[in-house]
């Protein structure tokens, strides 16, 4: 299989366990493909967890601590990071 598929689709696992709004993991479709796609653009911690906290509040219109979208952007560059030394 494809690294970047593999590594997408551990992204998408990470940010449908997170359920921040407790919808259901399967809710979430449109706010894990552009979490992820910033994952890819971001490698700075805070300015990935202000992105990701703007994707779900806007789709949502409900308040999201920063620290919870800080918890999950560490978790998602790691495995960016991971997937980039397998090079």
């Amino acid at each position: 299989m494809n690294k970047d598929i593999e590594t997408n689709r551990r992204f998408d696992r990470v940010l449908r366990e997170w359920d921040p709004f407790k919808e259901g993991g399967d809710f979430y479709d449109t706010e894990a493909a552009d979490a992820i796609q910033a994952v890819h653009q971001l490698d700075d911690l805070e300015a990935l967890a202000r992105k990701i906290q703007e994707i779900y509040e806007f789709s949502f219109e409900k308040p999201l601590s920063l620290a919870s979208c800080r918890h999950v952007a560490t978790e998602l560059l790691r495995i960016k990071n991971e997937a980039s030394c397998e090079l």
